[in-house]
């Protein structure tokens, strides 16, 4: 019988006060079910903040480099049971192990980089333009943030979260997509065991009704978002209005651009990753193929080849290559836009069904599917489908490419794949993306640089990185006067 696992709240596992679940099942074998999981609702976020405001108050006092020292021990867990973390990762949203054991990796990366910045929570020393009088600015923890994640990557995602909020002094809420719970769950036992008082941390499992309560809980000053930019948009209304502290990390429709005289081998392998790893399931997939028209018929030909050799099943087995998508929901959003993508004309090169077979019966596969004759400025060219499928764009040169690239609401990553070093360094300033990537596919962000993108995907804060800690404190601005006597600053009365 399947286990029926609860939230934890108030320094205890407890059951939802809604006394509802729901089931997590395997996406590559739905008569997996992992487990049953708490659908919580309104009381139960209510709790969780009261519980997160005492540990606020216990931990923002805590100093920082022991905060440090905490999540370095969570680091030393999650490296200690990578295959058993990135084995049930597998299980319970379809990536191949490949792939999960480099979303515990995110995480132990996150949780070593964010340790050493106990030691690194700078502010700065300016002279003050008055005598015998000292300035300084600090950095000090905000409150409680409540983190909102998404399913494709279970581990990495609440890490970039969690850590940096935690190492900044601020206590946390994690509601986890309820696609991908079990793996919040694990999370949060390694930050338990690591030494994380127990009221810093809440998890609280549940759809979009805990969703919502936790983003209009007025005592959550701090939210942070991964999803959808039409859900993102609701938040930033609710956010906007209650004054909160909004971080938002939204759509993406990047581009992978192939000149004529790029590494066509080298631009192969990058784009299958691209476009077909996570199963097109990133926000950072490479959704949309611009290839120079002296190059497309070649390297289309080589793409078709390789794409439908690519192998599905269930992620946990060597031979597969590509799993399931999370749900029937997204599988049935694949075939709309590819509906669509055909009566505009378009052609569908590879995939475009289904599989068959015993393997992929019970799950949510799609055949990685290449569609050609796209035209700029057409739903498959502008809109995000979150599934394996490339849209593929012929154009005649560097500036069309550009135009095509920008063209979009969305602005995450590009990649461009060139052998001209000043081509290279022109696409940094013309392609409108917060990353570019030369002759490297759209994914493979490391984390400790900045993540995050411009327009509609995101609000311009950033993941990752030494940004992300300035997202998580405040500036405080601090004067000592030892002079004796009153000073009046940005007044003409001294003396030079």
């Amino acid at each position: 019988m399947a286990k029926t696992f609860k939230n934890f709240i108030g320094g205890k596992w407890s059951a939802p006060l809604t006394g509802r679940h729901f089931q997590n099942r395997n996406p590559a074998d739905t008569n997996d079910l992992i487990g049953r999981f708490p659908d919580s609702g309104a009381a139960d976020i209510a709790a969780a903040v009261r519980s997160a405001q005492v540990g606020y108050e216990q931990w923002s006092r805590t100093p920082a480099p022991l905060r440090g020292d905490v999540l370095r021990r969570v680091g030393d867990l999650l490296s200690a049971r990578k295959e058993e973390i990135a084995d049930a990762m597998t299980r319970e949203m379809g990536k191949v192990l490949a792939e999960t054991r480099g979303d515990v990796q995110e995480g132990i990366d996150t949780a070593y980089y964010a340790a050493t910045e106990g030691r690194r929570l700078f502010g700065h020393t300016v002279p003050s333009e008055l005598r015998q009088k000292f300035a300084m600015s600090i950095r000090r923890p905000i409150g409680v943030c409540g983190l909102i994640t998404p399913f494709n990557f279970p581990m990495a995602i609440p890490t970039w979260k969690a850590f940096p909020a935690l190492l900044c002094g601020n206590s946390v809420i994690l509601k986890p997509s309820e696609d991908v719970p079990h793996t919040a769950h694990l999370l949060v036992e390694i930050l338990l065991e690591a030494g994380l008082p127990e009221h810093v941390i809440q998890l609280v499992h549940g759809s979009d009704a805990a969703g919502k309560s936790l983003v209009s809980h007025p005592g959550v000053p701090v939210i942070s978002f991964t999803g959808s930019t039409a859900t993102g948009s609701a938040i930033g209304e609710v956010c906007g209005r209650m004054h909160k502290r909004l971080s938002l990390e939204m759509g993406g429709k990047n581009a992978m651009i192939v000149m004529d005289d790029a590494d066509l081998d080298l631009a192969l392998d990058g784009v299958l990753w691209g476009a077909f790893g996570t199963t097109g399931q990133r926000c950072t997939a490479t959704s949309r193929l611009i290839v120079h028209r002296k190059v497309h018929d070649k390297f289309v030909a080589k793409l078709v080849d390789a794409a439908a050799k690519l192998a599905l099943g269930d992620g946990r087995e060597a031979r597969t290559q590509v799993g399931p998508l999370i749900h029937e929901a997204s599988r049935q959003k694949v075939e709309s836009y590819l509906d669509a993508a055909v009566l505009q004309g378009a052609e569908v090169a590879c995939g475009g069904s289904r599989p068959r077979g015993a393997r992929t019966a019970n799950g949510f596969f799609y055949k990685p599917t290449v569609v050609t004759g796209v035209k700029a400025g057409s739903r498959l060219a502008t809109e995000e489908i979150f599934g394996p499928v490339l849209s593929v764009i012929k154009v005649g040169s560097y500036e069309q490419a550009v135009k095509v690239n920008n063209e979009v609401k969305y602005g995450l990553s590009s990649s461009i794949y060139t052998r001209d070093v000043n081509l290279a360094f022109r696409a940094f300033e013309d392609l409108q993306n917060g990353i570019t990537y030369v002759n490297a596919p759209t994914i493979g962000a490391e984390a400790h640089l900045p993540f995050g993108g411009v327009k509609q995907t995101g609000n311009g804060h950033r993941e990752g990185g030494w940004e992300v800690f300035e997202f998580y404190s405040e500036t405080k601005v601090c004067y000592v006067d030892y002079s004796g006597v009153l000073q009046r600053a940005q007044l003409d009365t001294y003396d030079i």
